[in-house]
């Protein structure tokens, strides 16, 4: 089963995953994808690693889903625009590169044997990004989760906290 969530910053996105994905399991798995940007980013790491109990087993993984054991799990990754980022960076923005990559990943997420509840942002719905960088990325944003919430069983949009079941 897969739960996609996904919405602006700040709408809740995280919060609700993470209810759910207590809901489902006792003892579900964080999937942290973020790298350490600059402070202010480890601030917001820190805020999210203090949202969570000690029922949670964190596996920070930057690229490679494929690397971890789902089977018979409840896990929440949080979150995919990171994720991007990493290969965005990694691959020097070639996007058809890094859709072939990042689909080939989450294939390997879709086989797996378990609940997995995934996070992401909707980019693009305000203003027209200003740089040729932030245009390829919000496209690639928008294709990702295109192609998350196709093969998603569940998708919800969060709007000021409240999830919208959008499929």
């Amino acid at each position: 089963m897969i739960y996609f969530i996904t919405g602006g910053q700040r709408s809740g996105k995280s919060s609700y995953a993470q209810k759910l994905a207590l809901k489902l399991s006792e003892n579900p798995l964080y999937i942290a994808t973020s790298r350490v940007w600059d402070e202010d980013h480890k601030k917001r790491i820190l805020r999210h690693k203090d949202d969570r109990n000690n029922k949670w087993t964190t596996i920070e993984e930057e690229k490679y889903f494929s690397r971890i054991e789902l089977n018979n799990k409840v896990a929440v990754i949080d979150c995919i625009t990171l994720w991007l980022t990493n290969y965005f960076v990694d691959n020097h923005y070639n996007i058809d590169k890094i859709l072939d990559l990042v689909k080939s990943e989450l294939n390997i997420l879709a086989k797996a044997d378990a609940t997995i509840i995934i996070v992401s942002n909707e980019l693009g719905m305000g203003l027209h990004a200003e740089t040729e960088v932030a245009r390829k990325f919000t496209d690639l944003q928008g294709w990702t989760n295109q192609y998350i919430a196709e093969m998603a069983d569940k998708v919800f949009l969060m709007v000021s906290g409240i999830p919208i079941q959008v499929k």
